[in-house]
């Protein structure tokens, strides 16, 4: 037999934890071939002397989703090694779209980016996804917004139980269209106006067809450890497993909160529960500007709340003063990352008291005058963590990783604004700053973390471990010189040490850089 690709002379990670082997991995077809001592030959042949062979890198919280359709090449993310993507993050994803305010804001998109595509069901989406060649594996959760908008709408309510129940079939169906499960958002809206039984209903649906409970919990500041405990009840109640999205704890001097957390999750898992983390290797987060805004100011959507940025300024002022007064936020630590129009555009890459400064009015009055100007789309920087919280989240043994990022390019579309730098180095970070040189994680442990781990979460037989017959995502890097180069101030930079990828078999990187392949697959679960 001719393979189509031999690689040979490195050391090899299996993804399982254990040790690394000297040996070769050879492909065919798209698949793992086993090659032994016996003499083989292949179309082409890799020496990855001195450099690690292991399966690609899963990133477990993605919000890529529609974005493949701007850029299918997903270039930030396949250079810094991901193969597979898990969307649908936060309580938001692609699909479905049913209620009036959805179809409108899709609509507007579409047309911005001149996308003729067009979708209502999650079922839907993906099948335009399957009929556009992208570069990266992917997956996707399904949005417990998308659902409730459709259902209830944008008002600050409780469901009734009539509407609950139409909610869980939401779910389920989106589950038997090839959802990996649900994801909550709980501090944006309309996914914060849900209670913890409304969620554990509908989660139920989930669980039931073996389906994942995905949470960006209520609080990750003073109530770090009630919210967690929502979403391990949520787990218990519903029997789906339970992913706590990009775990942390705001703030300095906050490390016992976080211990205590992580402990309370290890509890949860010595009873039974199948609860996990994800992190990513940051001390500042990303979101949207409009976070800071009390939680009445977004009753009725954007359109209510670009409404009271009018009618009610004075009373929001009040409210970001009285919070800003709390040291939450610290204006200074909150930069502009992207904004909507060109007129804004020297915005980005400032704080807000740098921009307040040069517009010669407060903090509190230029983020209501961005978000006004920007119709409420004004994305952020946050720095808020503490490095020992997030070497202490990363050494979990219950932790993955995610960017918490969607994919972005080094040119065209995706190449505007300064997005947080976890879009291209979250992965060569982890393996150069915490591993090489904090030595936080063994080499082995941390690739486990990566991929089988992942994998495994998700149901995956077939990726995530490099064995005989499983998809030929592989990743090729110098365990000496890989190491993140994106930065706040010059976020679109690749990696370094990242030397080959394959995705379905395919050779999408070579020496750091694209080739032309867009081999990736749309990954449906198939529901129990």
């Amino acid at each position: 037999m001719i393979l189509d690709y031999l690689i040979k002379n490195g050391h090899i990670i299996d993804g399982t934890g254990t040790p690394a082997v000297p040996g070769a991995v050879g492909i065919k077809d798209g698949r793992i071939v086993p090659v032994g001592s016996t003499a083989v030959s292949a179309e082409r042949v890799i020496d990855a002397s001195g450099q690690v062979v292991c399966p690609g890198f899963i990133d477990m919280h993605s919000h890529t989703d529609a974005t493949l359709l701007i850029d299918p090449r997903a270039e930030s993310k396949v250079t810094q090694g991901i193969t597979l993507e898990v969307c649908g993050q936060c309580g938001s994803s692609a699909a479905p779209v049913l209620d009036e305010a959805g179809r409108t804001e899709l609509n507007q998109w579409r047309k911005r980016h001149q996308i003729s595509a067009d979708w209502t069901t999650l079922d839907d989406f993906l099948r335009v996804l399957e009929s556009t060649p992208i570069a990266v594996n992917f997956a996707t959760l399904v949005g417990h917004s998308n659902i409730r908008a459709a259902v209830v709408g944008l008002e600050d309510r409780e469901a009734s139980p009539d509407e609950i129940r139409k909610m869980k079939e939401l779910a389920a169906e989106a589950m038997r269209q090839g959802a990996f499960g649900l994801s909550t958002g709980l501090q944006y809206p309309p996914s914060c106006f849900a209670g913890t039984d409304e969620i554990a209903l509908i989660s139920s649906a989930v669980g039931e067809l073996g389906g994942i409970y995905a949470s960006h919990t209520r609080n990750e500041r003073e109530r770090l450890a009630e919210s967690d405990a929502e979403a391990i009840e949520i787990g218990r109640r519903s029997g789906a497993a339970v992913q706590i999205s990009h775990h942390k704890g705001y703030g300095e001097g906050r490390l016992d909160k976080t211990l205590a957390a992580l402990e309370m999750i290890r509890e949860a898992r010595r009873s039974g529960l199948d609860v996990t983390v994800d992190v990513y290797p940051y001390t500042a987060s990303c979101t949207s500007l409009a976070i800071f805004l009390p939680r009445w100011a977004h009753d009725g959507g954007d359109s209510a709340l670009l409404e009271r940025l009018k009618t009610r300024r004075q009373d929001l002022i009040a409210a970001l003063r009285a919070s800003s007064a709390k040291q939450k936020p610290k204006w200074e630590a909150v930069l502009v990352s992207s904004v909507r129009s060109d007129a804004n555009r020297w915005c980005e890459g400032l704080s807000i008291a740098q921009i307040a400064e040069r517009r010669g009015s407060s903090p509190e009055e230029t983020v209501l005058d961005l978000l006004s100007e920007e119709v409420a789309s004004v994305s952020i920087i946050h720095f808020a963590q503490a490095e020992e919280d997030v070497s202490a989240v990363i050494s979990a043994e219950f932790a993955m990783f995610g960017t918490d990022a969607s994919a972005r390019s080094t040119s065209g579309e995706l190449a505007k604004g300064k997005p947080h730098p976890r879009a291209f180095g979250t992965f060569p970070r982890v393996l150069g700053h915490y591993v090489r040189e904090k030595k936080l994680l063994p080499l082995e442990t941390a690739v486990y973390k990566m991929t089988a781990m992942a994998a495994r979460k998700l149901g995956l037989q077939d990726r995530g471990i490099i064995r005989e017959g499983c998809w030929a995502d592989l990743v090729v890097f110098d365990p000496n010189t890989v190491a993140d180069t994106a930065t706040y101030q010059n976020p679109h930079s690749i990696c370094r040490g990242i030397s080959y990828v394959f995705v379905n078999g395919e050779l999408t990187v070579e020496h750091g850089a694209l080739t032309d392949a867009l081999a990736g697959k749309v990954i449906r679960k198939a529901a129990r």
